[in-house]
């Protein structure tokens, strides 16, 4: 399907896939940047600038606001909560789902729409005079694919509006400070950019091993002192930083009865991304990058999506001691790697023949975004990253489509189809990738076979043959296809060449 890969080992890079246009161009800064402050200065215009008699627009006040950050990496922030305007909380308002679950004070959407520009004023005028009080989540579990509860914030329906209008505010100032490989919960950014550059790293790069890293429950277990830090060193608008303490504080109603949160971020809640995010980049971010120019010995590699990080070496001696130093880092923080999770495992193209020279097995795989990463070949005996959907993502997909086609199995054939098709195109979307292709058409035909058992379920006096089935699935449910291209063409493609890897 694509020529062999171009190998480029002899580039010059020490770093792992920045976009073109990516505004992670910030001054490397090292562990020292999370113990000093800059002294505080006032923010760039504060309203928006009219429009020019060239009928242009000038630069909106958060765009300066932007610029200004970008400019400066070290400056502090005084006044933003202006920036949360009427007209930004009613475009919060409209973005969100309509069908949305309710949080504690049972408002939904529709019910909060009725009225909406004096509950917008009402709302305004609450968080500029400091009136706004945060509600607490409610706390709800969803099952994880391994069997485990994830517990998930639903917060009231003002306070997503609210924390959605801080984000876009915060996002100007951050947006200059991310570095290049953090890729998760950030406008513009995707899963498939962060699986394009970690598959340009190994396919291209100097990557003989591997370290998988996982933070045991990172965001229950983010320090609130700190975070209030790391936000101190960019955000001095006492405003703003009041506004993010009442979130933390707020704490979780569970059964009817109130916790409160010493420690972490709500998941689910709008603006716990982005504090999880700035955690991140303090407490990691900007040391594995002074920690890879100062300290590897050979070429190191990072993609970070939220708390799902992996890391590339060249040589195993770095790969090592880095997983030692990045435990002793995240205890500093209150964080500490999990045991059983975090691995470090031989792997890239030199991965195959030295695991055959030492008597073992072929190489180990791991697991990131949904996808197991394998060791293969292409058909001319190059050295090929393949990616197949994880068996365990995939056979929770299917256990929640024969849940619900139990559900719909006395629907006309066609509404069950039309669900079906509209289903499996989603899947696809993400998952046909190159060298996914059996897993695609594994999961096509399994969902075809739950698909009959339902409408086998329906009656005990007229049974669906196969053949009838097969005509339906031919007709509403898609084929199995690769829709993306190579990560590394994609790669390319948006980078236009000239972002190294990272």
């Amino acid at each position: 399907m694509s020529p062999k890969p171009t190998m480029h080992d002899n580039e010059q890079s020490d770093e792992l896939v920045v976009p073109t246009k990516s505004p992670n161009e910030a001054c490397p800064r090292g562990q020292e940047a999370t113990e000093g402050r800059s002294s505080a200065e006032g923010n760039t215009g504060q309203q928006n600038a009219p429009r020019t008699q060239s009928r242009t627009s000038a630069p909106s006040a958060l765009a300066r606001v932007r610029q200004a950050a970008k400019r400066d990496q070290k400056r502090r922030f005084t006044a933003l909560l202006h920036h949360v305007t009427i007209d930004l909380l009613r475009a919060v308002f409209l973005s969100l789902s309509r069908r949305a679950a309710a949080g504690v004070d049972g408002v939904t959407w529709s019910t909060y729409a009725q009225d909406l520009e004096a509950r917008l004023a009402d709302l305004h005028g609450r968080v500029q005079r400091g009136a706004y009080r945060a509600k607490p989540s409610r706390r709800v579990f969803i099952p994880k694919p391994d069997g485990q509860q994830r517990p998930l914030g639903i917060a009231a329906l003002e306070d997503k509006v609210v924390q959605r209008a801080v984000v876009e505010v915060l996002n100007a100032i951050y947006e200059s400070d991310f570095l290049g490989f953090s890729y998760g919960f950030r406008p513009g950014r995707s899963q498939h950019q962060a699986l394009d550059a970690l598959a340009t790293a190994i396919q291209r790069k100097k990557v003989n091993w591997v370290l998988d890293a996982d933070i045991r429950g990172f965001f229950d277990t983010i320090d609130h002192g700190w975070l209030r830090k790391f936000v101190e060193h960019r955000i001095a608008d006492p405003r703003m930083l009041r506004l993010i303490q009442k979130w933390l504080s707020a704490g979780v109603l569970e059964e009817g009865r109130w916790s409160r949160t010493d420690a972490g971020t709500p998941q689910g809640a709008t603006i716990s991304p982005l504090l999880a995010n700035v955690y991140l980049h303090y407490v990691f971010d900007l040391w594995i990058q002074q920690w890879r120019k100062r300290t590897a010995k050979g070429e190191v590699y990072v993609v970070r999506y939220a708390d799902d990080i992996v890391i590339g070496a060249e040589h195993e001696s770095d790969a090592m001691r880095l997983r030692v130093e990045l435990q002793q880092r995240l205890e500093r923080f209150g964080l500490e790697l999990h045991a059983e999770k975090t691995r470090l495992l031989r792997f890239g193209r030199k991965a195959e023949e030295q695991r055959r020279a030492q008597g073992e097995s072929a190489p180990e795989t791991f697991d990131f975004l949904g996808f197991t990463h394998i060791c293969g070949r292409s058909r001319q005996g190059w050295f090929l990253l393949r990616r197949h959907t994880t068996s365990k993502r995939m056979r929770t997909k299917l256990k929640e489509i024969r849940k619900e086609l139990m559900k719909r199995r006395h629907a006309p054939v066609s509404a069950q189809g039309a669900w079906i098709g509209a289903v499996v195109r989603g899947y696809f979307a993400y998952h046909a990738v190159p060298t996914n292709a059996r897993r695609l058409s594994s999961f096509r035909y399994l969902l075809t076979r739950s698909w009959l058992h339902a409408l086998r379920r329906r009656s005990q006096r007229r049974r669906v043959t196969w053949e009838r089935m097969e005509r339906w699935a031919k007709r509403w449910i898609p084929p199995a296809r690769i829709s993306h291209p190579f990560p590394w063409d994609r790669f390319d493609d948006r980078t236009r060449g000239r972002s190294r890897v990272r």
